[in-house]
């Protein structure tokens, strides 16, 4: 019986574009992929075990030709719009329901900040949950197995009563391994807002 949700917070519900962001981070960066550096830099990042400052000094330090502004505008080009009815389908679930509802996210400073900045319903969406876990906060990242097991021993909650919504399959697989009911949801052909529908099998 599932009592607990626990939702990725990109592409479930503020709406990305990885593919995009890509390619733009290659044009400015004037590379063809993305060194390991690179990845290994902004997982750091993302854990919240280096700066803001940090992060932007290694870029302006590598890529030389990048101003901050121009490394934090390409960093934020990957986030979109919230729509609407993801708020309202979350607000109806939170007055409606007995689930215990858990955000649990891989983000950083600077992305959080542009979310507060641009998504007006932010903190209405924030309110909707019972914890809210972002990754640079609490020092951990998806896929990772101990952000999974950390979340069950935060809330005292059991895998097997836990259904975890992501559009990303590494985090699908380990939260899977670990007992999880899963919904690797595909943000191209499917919306959070039919939960119940598509995984009517659980509920």
């Amino acid at each position: 019986m599932i009592k607990n949700l626990v939702f990725d917070f990109g592409n479930i519900f503020l709406n990305l574009d990885l593919e995009g962001a890509l390619n733009n981070s290659l044009k400015i960066l004037k590379i063809k992929k993305i060194p390991e550096e690179v990845t290994a830099v902004n997982s750091l990042y993302e854990q919240g075990l280096i700066s803001t400052e940090e992060f932007i000094a290694f870029y302006t330090e590598n890529f030389t030709h990048l101003s901050s502004e121009q490394i934090i505008e390409a960093w934020n080009f990957m986030l979109k719009d919230f729509p609407l009815d993801r708020l309202e389908f979350l607000i109806n679930l939170k007055k409606t329901s007995n689930y215990k509802l858990i955000l649990l996210s891989n983000t950083n400073e600077l992305h959080i900040d542009w979310v507060k900045k641009h998504i007006s319903i932010y903190d209405s969406f924030k309110d909707c949950f019972d914890t809210f876990y972002l990754s640079h906060e609490i020092n951990l990242r998806k896929p990772n197995a101990d952000i999974f097991e950390f979340v069950l021993k935060e809330n005292k909650i059991k895998a097997e009563n836990t259904l975890f919504i992501d559009d990303n399959a590494d985090n699908i697989k380990t939260a899977a391994k670990l007992g999880y009911h899963v919904w690797n949801l595909n943000p191209t052909n499917e919306d959070i807002t039919t939960l119940f529908k598509t995984k009517k099998e659980l509920f």
